[in-house]
Order: structure tokens, then sequence, then C-alpha cells
């Protein structure tokens, strides 16, 4: 065999070395040499596989995990009208009436003018929280069902619709 021939043998084989992925020395017991034995990685099909397999999953777990969340949103919403309805009665002993509609659930939080006896803030944070869809609540005083009302639009914030879009009122509450 000649130079060149050698050269390039050497060459090509120092070029299958650099192109595989990894390279792991071991020493066999026998001989006691050295020998390269290449690490394989997972194929195409089998990374496919298991995107596929994920995918399945998500497409059946998805939709249960969306309605729990949309369910949670409905009895955050129910749990917050229930403490407006306590901080409510709470402002109701200490000035004698509920605040009304031009002053809103902000009474709980500001004292209004004109008013003695006030002993707020009567929520935390010192705020009014929108509901769990970013709607705020509202507020009439009389109400319609009775001395007050508390309405969350729902999820869609319209008035009226089904599911999660369903109105939650506190007269309702209470059946």
């Amino acid at each position: 065999m000649n130079r060149y021939m050698m050269r390039r043998q050497g060459h090509q084989s120092n070029m299958r070395k650099r192109a595989s992925i990894s390279v792991r020395q071991t020493a066999t017991p026998e001989t006691g040499q050295r020998s390269a034995r290449y690490q394989e990685g997972f194929t195409l099909i089998e990374i496919l596989v298991v995107i596929t397999i994920i995918g399945l999953i998500m497409g059946l777990v998805g939709p249960r995990v969306l309605t729990y969340l949309s369910e949670a949103k409905v009895k955050a919403a129910t749990i917050q009208i229930q403490s407006f309805a306590s901080s409510l009665d709470l402002f109701y002993l200490d000035i004698g009436r509920y605040p009304n509609s031009s002053e809103g659930l902000v009474a709980l939080v500001r004292q209004p003018g004109g008013v003695t006896g006030w002993n707020g803030p009567y929520l935390k944070n010192n705020s009014v929280p929108l509901d769990p869809w970013n709607h705020p609540y509202r507020y009439k005083s009389p109400g319609d069902h009775g001395p007050y009302d508390i309405i969350s639009l729902g999820a869609d914030g319209q008035e009226g619709g089904t599911g999660t879009a369903a109105d939650i009122k506190n007269w309702e509450l209470n059946k």
C-alpha cells in the first residue's frame, strides 16, 4: 500500500471518530487493550412515539383540568360573594344600614361621606376584589331580592349564560 492510501485511510478513520456522538474508551479484561465503544442516542421514531403518547395523554387529561379550573373559578366567586355578605352585615351593625347603590362595595374599604360609626375597612387588603374573570361585581341596594343584590356575571361578563358563563347571585347561593 502506498503512502497516499495509508494517509487517506487514517484520515477517514479520524473523520469517523469525530462524526460519532460520543466515544467511551473501555479496557477489555482479556487483552487489557482499550477499544472504542459507541453510545447510541434515541432514534427519530422513538422520539415521535413519545411525543404521540404525551399528546394523547394531554388530549384526554387537558379538558378535565380545564373543567376543574372553570369550576374552581365559580367556587371562588361564590366564596367572595359570601365574604361580601359578611362584610356588609358588619357594615350594617356599625352604621345601621347597608351601603346604597351609589356608595357600592367601595363603602366596605373607604368611609362614605357623611357616615358616622364606620369601623372599617371591612375587607382585607383595603380593596374590593374583581371576580375571578377580572370583572367588577355588581352591587345594588336596596336589592330586588333582599336588602342588597351582589352579582358576578360569570366567565362571559354578560348577563345570563349557562355553565361557567352563568351569573352567580347572592340570593341563589343559600338555596
